[in-house]
């Protein structure tokens, strides 16, 4: 490698073990979302130590930032995710995700305007609950950004993952309680859920494949002689887009109607805030990315699948082009994302070599497009 590329490595070399040390930093201090007030704090002082200037309270969101370097026309953005999972930690990564991309801005950062670019990093709350990035697009944030990207960490190397949309619900039962001894005139609320359940099981015989209707029951009842007078339940949808979800909840609801009908309990619906809009990848990035985390030695053998979850930088991609490959912590599957395994992993060699690739590959790849007369163009056209 000569030139600017060798140039963007050895600055991103020169800054990585400052990095990694944030990354283990994160990872040892996890915060739940819109709490990443020390996460926050630690990644602008980082990008700050390297010459950008940072805008703190984005969107009205307290750990929300948008730090910028340089001056050129070509905005690129780098999202920083922070938050971690409850009582798992950083099960999904989020702290090496937040490491490679401060390290792929410290290395752009003094090319900046020799490559024609402003290089900006979102600090990006609340992933995990909250979707932070939906109310950052709708506040402006992103606005005369003209590109996006990130790296995520899982178990395989996937330039353009199969990112799904998704939403949430609270259902709540109310019924009538009683002594369990004498349970004739109650109405119970914690059966309605068993129904819901159960026909939303029958139900799944009749989704089209890939459709994932996940619930969870986080109350009914506190005491085994009480019958439960209330019952409150999550329930998540995975669709391709926000449009199938709707449709699908519309015969879920139904189901949970039919708790209620069938324990004689009243139900009532709240959508919750969390929206996961459906991933768009940019056809012109993916190449670039692909060619430098080749580089670099990843690899990206043909899975037969590579559907994954769904993400709030789904709700980016819909606004500005972007691109968020995956690459892999070397695990077996049961130590994959959302696990106590993942997180302790990501604490360790294998986030530190996710940070170092994910990183660098970043930088080369936003160095390349920046330095393509056709993809510069494109992107500055909108």
């Amino acid at each position: 490698m000569t030139g600017i590329g060798a140039r963007i490595t050895h600055e991103f070399t020169q800054h990585l073990d400052a990095v990694l040390e944030l990354s283990h930093r994160i990872n040892t201090h996890p915060e739940l979302a819109f709490e990443e007030h020390d996460t926050s704090a630690a990644l602008v002082a980082a990008l700050e130590s390297g010459g950008f200037t940072v805008e703190k309270g984005v969107a009205g969101l307290p750990t929300a930032f948008v730090a910028s370097a340089g001056s050129g026309e070509l905005v690129f953005g780098i999202c920083a995710e922070m938050d971690a999972l409850p009582d798992i930690g950083h099960g999904c990564g989020h702290n090496t995700i937040a490491a490679a991309a401060v390290g792929a801005a410290l290395a752009l950062a003094p090319h900046a305007d020799e490559l024609g670019l402003t290089v900006r990093v979102f600090g990006t709350p609340a992933e995990e609950r909250g979707t932070g990035k939906e109310i950052m697009v709708n506040r402006g944030a992103f606005d005369g950004t003209h590109a996006a990207m990130m790296v995520h960490p899982s178990l395989k190397d996937v330039v353009e993952p199969r990112l799904r949309a998704s939403l949430s619900w609270e259902v709540t039962y109310t019924g009538r309680g009683a002594h369990a001894s004498r349970p004739w005139n109650a109405l119970n609320a914690a059966d309605a859920t068993v129904v819901a359940q159960t026909a939303i099981g029958l139900l799944r015989q009749q989704l089209p494949d890939g459709i994932r209707v996940h619930h969870l029951v986080t109350e009914a009842g506190a005491a085994v002689n009480v019958i439960a007078d209330r019952a409150v339940v999550q329930c998540m949808i995975r669709c391709d887009t926000i449009a199938e979800v709707e449709d699908v909840w519309e015969r879920v609801r139904r189901c949970f109607d039919a708790g209620a009908v069938a324990t004689g309990t009243t139900v009532a619906y709240t959508q919750l805030s969390s929206i996961y809009r459906e991933f768009r990848h940019d056809p012109d990035l993916a190449p670039l990315f692909e060619k430098n985390a080749r580089a670099i030695g990843r690899t990206f053998p043909d899975y037969p699948d590579t559907m994954f979850g769904s993400t709030d930088m789904g709700n980016v991609s819909l606004q500005v082009p972007a691109l968020h490959p995956m690459l892999s912590f070397d695990l077996p599957p049961e130590d994959g994302n959302h696990t106590a395994a993942f997180a302790a992993a990501a604490g360790g060699p294998e986030g530190d070599r996710f940070v170092h690739d994910a990183g660098l590959a970043m930088a080369l790849t936003i160095a390349d497009a920046a330095r393509s007369e056709a993809v510069r163009s494109r992107l500055l056209a909108g």
